[in-house]
Order: C-alpha cells, then structure tokens, then sequence
C-alpha cells in the first residue's frame, strides 16, 4: 500500500485536551507541531488568528501573506501549509464537527457560515481594528476556560466560540446569511456538498440538477447568479481541486490519481488537468503552492 497523504485529527494534535476540541496561543502549538509547516489535511474544523508575524500560509493552493489580525478558518478535508518568517504568535481552535452537534438545534450551522463553507476567498478575513480588542478578548477567555473541567466549562466554550463566529462573520459582506439563509444560498450549498460526495462520479450539470429536484437551466442560472460561472464549471473546479489535493501526496503516481477520480486513463486525465490549469500534472507537482 503507499502511504496517504497526510491527515491529522485533533488526538494525534492535542497532549492533554478533550477529544474534539484544542485551543492554544499559536507559538507553542507552531514549536510543538513544526511538521505542519509541510501540505497536509485536517479531519477536523481548524481557526487562527495571527496577532504578530510574517510569512505566507496556504489553503488548497492559494498562497495569503500573513497579517497580524488575520484570521482564516478551514473546513476538513481542505489541504494546508505554512511558510513563516521569523516569530509568530496568535490563538489556534481545532475543533471536530460532533463538539457543536449536541449543542445546536441546526445541525448545518457551521455550514451556514460564510468561512466555513470551503470557498477559499471567505476563509481569510483582516480584522477590522474596531473589532481587534473583542476578538483577542474572547480567544482569551477561550483558553481560560480550556484548562477548566466540567460540561459546563464545554458549554461556555461553544458559546463563546459562537460569539467569536458571529462577530466575525458580521464584518463578512454576506454575514447576513448566518441569521436567515435564502432558498437560493442553501440550493447553492446543497449542490456544493453534492459535488464534494459525488465529483468522481457525476460529472453533468443534469446529474446534479436530478438529485436537487431542479431543472439543468435552473442549476446553471442559480450557479451564473450568485457564483458567477455555470453548473459545469462549478464541477470542473472541484475534480481539479482534488487533483491538486492528491497530487501533493508523492507516494501516489498519476495513474493511481487519475483512477482514484475515474479517468478513464493517464492520458485522458493529463488534458483534462492541462486544459483547465495550464500545466500537466507533474508540472504542477513541481511547485504545487506556487500555483
């Protein structure tokens, strides 16, 4: 078997904290975890602020230089990589999707967020200076109370955490979604997780416009509204984001990739990935984050 790409959890992160949960200040989690510096994945919902420091910081191939009051937030299975330079400092979150579950009504709330749906250009966000001081506050508080027992401590720390979503989320041009998603945002997202389950498989507009109980037209005037490209692209976007994904992983040739995504061949997968990238796959394996 070769060896996958690499994926971490929270267990294999945390040294004495709760299972779905880790909250740190950022300098002794970078010092303790200095491997994360290399692409990998996280099962799990993963959140930082960066208070002081330079560099770059990657998320599935778009490179953002690093701020202080920066704050970007992944969803699992997104792949990621740092690339500091000098000191930084700051807070980290890890947390897995099941620490919310039991406590919200909405099992789709994180989802509902605007960072947290896996669009790249949401999951970056500068600060507004009006807002630093609360920010920092809360993640304060946060790692006060990580070091507290009990399931009211867990509580407090879920309602904190929704303070710090929601006062981001606010300063987000589309933070109204949060409180009242429209019919079109939560169709747009549930052809979204379709692609995520079904990208490899289903590869026509149509096939997805079926499972949502619409018309092919609809799913493409609903994607050429609100996203500003077709259904078909929409699709196209997410194979080529898993080629990339599994292109970092060097233990992996490509024709094991291109049958992981059911090409029907080397050849047919290298256009396919030319033609939408400019680069053939070993072209970008070169120098994936530059990319």
């Amino acid at each position: 078997m070769k060896k996958a790409f690499p994926v971490y959890d929270i267990c294999s992160l945390a040294d004495h904290q709760h299972n779905d949960l880790l909250i740190s200040r950022f300098a002794p989690y970078l010092q303790k975890h200095q491997n994360l510096s290399l692409p990998h994945k996280h099962t799990f919902y993963h959140v930082v602020l960066f208070t002081d420091g330079g560099g770059n910081h990657s998320i599935d191939f778009t490179s953002f230089p690093v701020k202080p009051y920066q704050i970007y937030f992944m969803a699992p299975g997104q792949v990621h990589r740092w690339n500091f330079e000098g000191p930084v400092d700051g807070y980290i979150i890890n947390f897995s999707a099941e620490f919310f579950q039991s406590f919200l009504l909405r099992p789709d709330y994180l989802e509902s967020l605007p960072f947290f749906t896996g669009n790249v250009d949401d999951e970056v966000i500068n600060l507004k200076p009006d807002i630093h001081q609360q920010v920092v506050a809360l993640f304060e508080q946060l790692i006060v109370e990580s070091q507290q027992t009990g399931r009211m401590g867990m509580d407090l720390i879920r309602t904190l955490m929704l303070q710090l979503f929601i006062l981001v989320a606010r300063q987000s041009e589309h933070g109204q979604q949060t409180t009242a998603p429209t019919y079109n945002y939560t169709l747009l997202q549930s052809f979204k997780k379709l692609t995520d389950k079904n990208f490899a498989t289903l590869r026509l507009p149509k096939d997805y416009a079926t499972l949502l109980y619409i018309t092919p037209n609809h799913l493409n005037a609903l994607c050429n509204d609100m996203l500003g490209i077709p259904a078909g692209e929409v699709i196209r976007n997410r194979i080529i984001l898993e080629a990339k994904r599994l292109l970092v992983n060097l233990d992996m040739n490509i024709n094991e990739i291109a049958g992981k995504l059911n090409f029907a061949d080397n050849s047919y997968f290298t256009k396919f990935f030319k033609k939408y990238t400019g680069l053939t796959p070993e072209e970008f394996r070169k120098n994936p984050i530059a990319q």
